[in-house]
């Protein structure tokens, strides 16, 4: 399952590594988008398998951002 950015912005923080286990609703990362900063949840509990995005990269709006397991 993939988590997608819901705003064009910048990545703020990154709160998971993979192999970390997480239940739905925890914080998965930050996104900086015109002086706001908006938590991207995981949709459900899992393991995150991948974070496909690094501290300070611009994303779009439907980007893929973390993989779940």
């Amino acid at each position: 399952m993939q988590v997608f950015s819901e705003v064009t912005g910048t990545v703020w923080a990154i709160e998971v590594q993979p192999g970390q286990s997480v239940q739905e609703g925890d914080t998965l990362l930050v996104v900086e988008s015109m002086k706001m900063e908006i938590p991207v949840s995981a949709p459900a509990a899992g393991t995150v398998k991948a974070v496909l995005v690094a501290k300070d990269d611009t994303v779009e709006d439907g980007q893929p951002l973390v993989e779940l397991g």
